[in-house]
């Protein structure tokens, strides 16, 4: 692109207001990536490198950071710009920059700029434009032994009418592909690779990879398919430095073709002589041209469709222009200008040829000189007697030997001089067998640089200026010499035909996916084609499938589907931008809006989880914990709070998020990934709390790991977590912690693997929960791309392994509306959890345990959970040992007051600096309560030692209550238990229901 002209200014200096260099400069002496050269100013006319100059020359005359629009900038499709030599980043335009006020300039760019002496320009591959290397091409891949031979008795057989029908028909189907072609391959800068190119960027690499492969080896084996190949001894098959004279003997071939074309016209102009009236030709006649008008079906292919399914190949061969995309000057104006104008012109020809040889041969010919007779001869029936020939006897015998529906070379019987259309039906089919040689390689070398599939990378090697896939010809050669010693070609032809007519429907329905789905990326430069013609282009391409060989459809749609469900499994790391993207996207912003249409009903209830992991992979178990139960049944959202200074977290937010979303990918966890930068832990989890989510897709469980250092962390932290709970509840929030006798944090093992000099942070001080993203600064971002992140070792968890026939205790001691018990309910339809028994434990009194289990029971029974074994624990009421009571003293200890002789003036004097101490007062009302904790602990050991997890619905801690006397409760109720307890309390509203309605 040529560079923009500067505007003319009265003469002046940049040296009169601050230059480039002195608003960059990010360090006192340091030079910015946009530094002016020396002696440069505005007014400069010099054209100047980008490292080393002024900006003047890169805007309209004015000094500034931003630039002109330029192709440059927009090249890389995936939007990565190189700041030194395109559009400054928006850090570039947005921070503050400190002013310098040195004189210091570049010495210039430290490259060799491109034409220097010393450098020799690379050379120029060969490009083609859109009549050499496409209507041409297209042209002669099309025209083929059927325009010739084929041809003539299609039009006795079907007449021509139907004959003009079937070609119609055919045209409209290769007319609507070539639409379909052509705003495809304008949208957007094509390169090489074809067909496949096209539908791979299109669709995907899924239905573009199946359709590549078995294109390339269409176009191999019909290499061999065409006679003029056939008869072609192998010795004599030229050598690959041959290739480029083969190139340029198309438009010999072109020539002979439209030689033996004029021909053909001449000879139905010239006076017939008396050989060719006896074989049936006599000029142009109205009475012959209505006689041939209509059809006259004969033999077992004496139907329409018959002789649509052998016509219809011959219409074929719009993408050879296509498939040497990369060879194309311009393939955005050369595919659609080119492979249009083919199609017109074959047309023509094809109309021309029936309606001329329909207009001057007969169906029925003798091919003797004595069949002629006096006109009005007595038993003479037939046509041919008008002029003077009887061809009765051999025409009921049905043993004529030339004529329309006879005689195959009637065209060369009727042209002017017979061995041009002998030289034309040998230039038609090696003109084919060339654009087949060409294009199997061409499409085969991008699939193979694609990587898609195994094995294949070896023939992705290019050669010369245009990258010649000389391993791809090489390749061809070997498959095309096999098939031709193996000589049965009538087996595989059908379902080669069938692999062209699979990229036919796949190129229509790209470009009705692509139009469908409203992408703003879908913006082709040609305009004629319509959505709904393409659909039906790809409808009717599988029709004509069927109708040419429904055995072979078949046989090509499992070839696809086998190739397709391989690309589905294997999921190669690629990125195109396809349709298919953007109709998910579609897809689930409809779905999410029709969603919000819809009232909430109980029976829909999912638990919609919001997951405080920080990185998930420093809590692999609470991770895999959600995920276990909420795969494919609703949502899990990874939440993470970076504490600290916004400009200081957000490159590490940008950098990592995509890391930490591959790494659950990589762990096969259905979820996604945000996080918020804030000053504490509560405040960014009060903003993921009220932010998380879209429309009815929003959480309704906050899970978060237990603390277990909260004896040791910082006052404040302890207030936060508690905080944090105390804010779950007010937004209707359902809480659920996990806590494991391992703990759930890995950072330091996973850190060990990852920097050996790594020290994890202690969830302390005002860390808290977030000391992760701490301990992830320690490690540095430069240390950790999201590659190495993803890549990191994934530890194993309880939660992924088989538990074998265990027990699930769940403990349903309070009324949460059913949270607690539809947790461990999906929990165990998994596999893993699949033979694990589960029981559930309630409280009641000695005197009435049969009578509240019946209730019990009943109760489960309506719910459909599938619960049958019910314990009533009629101890709970008991008082709890002596030694344990005391263990809950000392543990709240350190956290008294110890104000018992204390007015309440200086009791809530000292509260105000220490809000989670706890008074005697506290202590005693809620004795009981702490006293029911201690004794809950007791019936876990005594029932649930040996369970594979136990949920247990937790006391709720009212506002007011001190965060330590609420973290004791908790630490008491689940110490010293070996298996994951889970503490789950809903949010007080029915999740649970018997009603059908």
């Amino acid at each position: 692109m040529a560079e923009l002209p500067i505007v003319e200014l009265p003469p002046a200096r940049c040296s009169g207001r601050f230059t480039i260099s002195t608003l960059l400069g990010t360090e006192e002496g340091g030079r910015g990536p946009y530094a002016p050269a020396e002696g440069s100013g505005c007014d400069s006319t010099q054209p100047t490198q980008l490292s080393g100059s002024t900006l003047c020359t890169r805007t309209f005359g004015y000094n500034t950071v931003d630039v002109v629009p330029a192709y440059d900038h927009y090249a890389n499709s995936k939007g990565v710009v190189d700041t030194r030599k395109g559009r400054p980043s928006l850090a570039d335009l947005h921070s503050i920059l400190k002013v310098r006020w040195d004189s210091a300039h570049a010495t210039g760019p430290s490259e060799e700029a491109p034409g220097e002496p010393g450098t020799d320009p690379a050379p120029e591959p060969v490009r083609f434009g859109w009549v050499k290397g496409v209507m041409i091409r297209c042209m002669l891949n099309i025209w083929g032994v059927i325009l010739y031979l084929r041809l003539p008795w299609i039009t006795a057989q079907a007449g021509i009418a139907l004959t003009w029908l079937i070609i119609l028909m055919s045209v409209t189907v290769t007319t609507i592909t070539g639409l379909s072609i052509s705003a495809i391959s304008t949208n957007g800068k094509v390169k090489s690779g074809g067909t496949y190119f096209l539908i791979s960027r299109s669709l995907g690499p899924e239905l573009g990879g199946s359709i590549g492969l078995i294109f390339a080896f269409a176009n191999a084996v019909w290499l061999c398919m065409s006679p003029g190949v056939r008869v072609i001894p192998i010795s004599q098959i030229p050598a690959f430095s041959w290739l480029f004279l083969l190139w340029q003997a198309q438009i010999l071939f072109f020539l002979v073709i439209l030689v033996s074309f004029i021909n053909y016209l001449v000879g139905t102009v010239i006076p017939a002589t008396a050989e060719k009236q006896a074989k049936g030709f006599f000029s142009y006649r109205a009475d012959i041209f209505a006689q041939n008008f209509v059809p006259n079906w004969r033999g077992p292919e004496g139907s329409f469709f018959s002789l649509f399914s052998i016509f219809f190949p011959s219409a074929t061969g719009i993408l050879a222009g296509a498939n040497i995309s990369g060879d194309l000057k311009d393939p955005a104006v050369a595919i659609p200008k080119g492979t249009l104008m083919a199609i017109f012109w074959t047309t023509v020809s094809y109309l021309v040829l029936s309606a001329t040889i329909g207009a001057c041969v007969v169906r029925d010919a003798s091919g003797s000189l004595n069949d002629s007779v006096a006109l009005g001869s007595p038993g003479c029936e037939g046509l041919a007697c008008a002029f003077g020939w009887n061809f009765t006897a051999c025409a009921q015998r049905q043993s004529c030997r030339y004529g329309l529906s006879n005689y195959y070379q009637s065209m060369s019987m009727v042209s002017g001089f017979g061995p041009l259309i002998t030289a034309g039906i040998f230039g038609a089919t090696l003109s084919s067998a060339l654009a087949c040689l060409v294009s199997a390689p061409k499409v085969f070398q991008c699939l193979c640089r694609d990587q898609l599939y195994p094995l294949i990378g070896f023939f992705g090697k290019g050669y010369g200026r245009n990258s010649e896939p000389i391993r791809g010809y090489m390749l061809t050669y070997v498959i095309a010499v096999g098939f031709i010693l193996i000589a049965e070609l009538n087996a595989i032809a059908p379902i080669i035909s069938n692999f062209f007519l699979c990229s036919y429907a796949l190129i229509n329905f790209s470009c009705f996916h692509a139009s469908i789905t409203n992408s703003p990326g879908w913006r082709p430069s040609f305009r004629y084609y319509s959505k709904w013609a393409a659909l039906f282009g790809a409808a009717i391409s599988v029709v004509i499938m069927f109708l040419l060989t429904w055995w072979a459809a078949l046989i090509a749609f499992g070839i696809v589907i086998f190739l397709l469900g391989y690309v589905l499994y294997k999921k190669p790391d690629v990125n195109w931008g396809s349709s298919m993207q953007a109709s998910s996207y579609n897809m689930a912003l409809n779905y999410s809006v029709g969603l919000s249409e819809v009232d909430e009903h109980i029976k829909n209830y999912r638990p919609q989880c919001l997951v405080l992991t920080g990185p998930p992979s420093f809590r692999p178990a609470l991770v895999d914990f959600v995920g276990t139960f909420t795969k494919n049944l609703s949502l899990m959202l990874c939440g993470n709070v970076l504490i600290g200074p916004r400009k200081q977290k957000m490159p590490e937010s940008r950098l990592m998020a995509d890391g930490h979303t591959k790494w659950l990918m990589k762990r096969k966890i259905k979820a996604f990934y945000t996080d918020v930068v804030a000053e504490n832990l509560r405040s960014g989890v009060q903003m993921l709390i009220q932010a998380a989510g879209l429309g009815k897709m929003r959480p309704n469980i906050l899970v978060l790991g237990y603390k277990r250092n909260w004896r040791t962390g910082s006052p404040q932290s302890l207030e936060d977590y508690v905080g944090i709970l105390h804010d779950a509840f007010d937004f209707k929030y359902g809480v659920c912690l996990i806590r494991m006798k391992e703990g759930l944090n890995v950072s330091r093992v996973l850190q060990a693997h990852v920097n050996p000099t790594f020290e994890a942070a202690e969830e302390n001080g005002t860390r808290g929960r977030a000391a992760l993203s701490t301990g992830w600064s320690r490690l540095g971002a430069t240390q950790m791309d999201p590659t190495t992140l993803a890549s990191a070792q994934q530890a194993s968890t309880i939660f992924q392994s088989e538990q074998g026939k265990k027990t699930i205790d769940i403990y349903w001691l309070f009324d949460d509306g059913g949270l607690t018990l539809l947790i461990p309910y999906l929990l165990g339809r998994k596999k893993r959890w699949g033979k694990c028994k589960i029981r559930v434990f309630v409280g009641g009194q000695i005197n009435r345990m049969d009578e509240e289990r019946k209730v019990i029971v009943s109760l489960l029974s309506k719910f459909r959970l599938g619960f049958h074994e019910v314990h009533i624990l009629p101890d709970i009421n008991e008082k709890p040992r002596p030694e344990h009571i005391k263990r809950f003293d000392d543990l709240i200890a350190p956290f008294r007051l110890n104000d018992g002789f204390k007015d309440v003036a200086m009791v809530n004097e000292m509260r105000q600096g220490c809000p989670w101490k706890i008074s005697d007062e506290e202590v005693d009302k809620n004795r009981v309560k702490s006293l029911r904790q201690v004794r809950l602990n007791e019936i876990l050991l005594d029932y649930s030692r040996d369970a594979a997890l136990i949920a247990i619905t937790p006391p709720v801690g009212r506002k007011g209550c001190p965060s330590s006397l609420y973290m004791a409760w908790l630490e008491t109720l689940s110490q010293d238990l070996r298996p994951p307890i889970i503490l789950i309390r809903g949010n007080q509203e029915n999740v649970l229901t018997f009603y059908c309605q």
